[in-house]
């Protein structure tokens, strides 16, 4: 992001105060409450408590982070109004949840699942599936705890004019994270969403006025500069750019929706109820938060043409900085909301080192490598597994591949492999766990191949899609052709036999 020179020291001052809010949040929310550390549950699902303010807030703060501004608005600057896939691969998140969330609530309340691949555990009864799965899903986390890591250290850097360095940056708050959610596990880390997300939705708003007053207030006029100068930008985009939307809608709607973090707020509902709410006011989000962002991309093609890839990487403090210019109040709003900015990629980044140190102590400690160990042991585990992996991804970090929109990219493809082993098994009772592990293993090693080797798309279909495409064949095929034994089968229809609220 760009440097905010009108922000320096006020920059700093405000950063501090978040600072001190998330740590006190930590602090209140884990003081006197002995569950939260001594039970997996407690640390890991808020003792599967969340009301629908939290709840609500929580999973807002899951689907988007201050990255959705930092990296999304430059997308829309480059891309222009093809970029409206971004609100679209949003609402499909919300729908895809709908289709799975209530049923899968019902269940892992009823059998007390703490992780994701719980649910796969005992839907397969196969430790080839949980493994695999197990990777499949620390790689997408990982990705995205990566992309959050940088996301600090560049909003860090901008907000205070450079005067904290980038490095200096993402230490600074990673300490602030670790230290708060070790005191107050996911309790805390849904109470700081709550604050960051209120901060965040303002902010957006305040911001996208103060775009439009810097372009005369008439959004047709953008359009119509745009259509004049830049006419590929506003034209109906060719047959490869509109198969390359439809299939980031698949890779994004399918893949986030399994991300293990929004799982597991899922999974920490207070009640049916309450979910339902929360995921209905969730459907509103898109237009309001993306399809804002991307409004502010495209009026930035007006304020600053002829930016190439890398300034237009610059575009959100080039405009905070021209918006906090008009007056005294816009000044201090955009203060403040760069600051919920650091905080909102904070608490996206904490919610995924939660559900990434869950993983660890649950799924990889508990069930393969000392399965007789107390729950207050396993949360330990988890607590150390974690910070060892954000000193890993920190000295990555140091030197970050690509954009941010890249980064982001690169996660899903292998992340939404596990969707037909997941979303299937909750409906189709003859899902057979063989072949959802060959169809996750061979649609990983597709999409991962078509990635790392620079292909990324074929015909405008990413690897992942590809990859997804052959794991549901392989999934519905060998599913027909190898037909589960009775037992399973008897425990595959009490599974899908579950019935839900309407």
């Amino acid at each position: 992001m760009n440097n905010l020179t009108f922000a320096g020291i006020d920059g700093i001052i405000i950063l501090s105060a978040f600072a001190v809010i998330m740590l006190v949040i930590g602090y209140f929310s884990g003081r006197g409450d002995k569950n939260i550390h001594e039970s997996l549950s407690g640390y890991y699902l808020a003792g599967r408590n969340l009301g629908f303010v939290a709840l609500f807030f929580t999973l807002y703060a899951t689907q988007y982070s201050g990255n959705t501004i930092v990296g999304y608005a430059p997308t829309a600057y480059r891309t222009g109004f093809p970029w409206l896939q971004s609100i679209s691969f949003m609402t499909i998140i919300i729908g895809v949840y709908l289709l799975f969330a209530p049923r899968l609530y019902v269940i892992a309340k009823r059998r007390k699942f703490i992780t994701p691949t719980d649910w796969l555990t005992y839907r397969f009864n196969s430790k080839a599936v949980t493994l695999l799965s197990i990777f499949l899903m620390l790689w997408g986390l990982g990705n995205y705890l990566l992309e959050q890591l940088v996301a600090i250290g560049q909003a860090v850097a901008g907000m205070t004019g450079g005067t904290i360095p980038y490095q200096v940056a993402v230490i600074a708050f990673i300490l602030v994270m670790l230290a708060y959610e070790w005191m107050g596990g996911m309790k805390a880390v849904a109470f700081t969403d709550v604050m960051q997300g209120i901060i965040l939705m303002i902010g957006i708003i305040v911001f996208l006025i103060g775009g439009l007053y810097l372009v005369g207030g008439n959004f047709a006029d953008v359009t119509r500069y745009i259509h004049e100068t830049e006419p590929v930008k506003t034209g109906v985009p060719p047959l490869d750019v509109s198969i390359n939307w439809f299939s980031m809608l698949l890779l994004v709607g399918l893949g986030a929706s399994i991300y293990p973090h929004a799982v597991q707020r899922i999974y920490s509902a207070q009640s049916e109820r309450t979910l339902k709410h929360s995921l209905a006011r969730m459907a509103w989000m898109p237009p309001i938060t993306t399809g804002f962002v991307f409004v502010v991309g495209i009026i930035g093609i007006m304020l600053y043409p002829g930016l190439d890839k890398a300034g237009s990487e610059q575009l959100v403090g080039l405009m905070a900085n021209d918006i906090a210019a008009i007056n005294p109040f816009y000044y201090w709003i955009m203060i403040i909301f760069f600051g919920g900015i650091v905080a909102a990629i904070i608490s996206t980044a904490d919610s995924v080192l939660l559900s990434f140190s869950s993983m660890l102590s649950n799924d990889v400690y508990g069930k393969f490598i000392n399965p007789n160990a107390s729950e207050h042991k396993k949360v330990m585990v988890g607590k150390v597994g974690g910070i060892i992996a954000i000193i890993f991804l920190l000295w990555i970090a140091w030197n970050p591949p690509g954009t941010l929109y890249e980064i982001f990219v690169l996660k899903f493809e292998l992340l939404v492999q596990v969707f037909p082993a997941f979303v299937l098994g909750l409906y189709w009772k003859r899902l057979n766990g063989k072949a959802v592990f060959w169809g996750m293993l061979i649609g990983a090693i597709v999409a991962g191949a078509l990635t790392f080797t620079g292909i990324r798309t074929v015909y405008g279909f990413h690897g992942g899609i590809i990859g997804l495409a052959i794991n549901f064949i392989i999934c519905v095929v060998g599913s027909y052709l190898n037909p589960a034994s009775q037992t399973k089968s008897d425990v595959e229809e009490d599974i899908t036999a579950i019935k839900v609220k309407a």
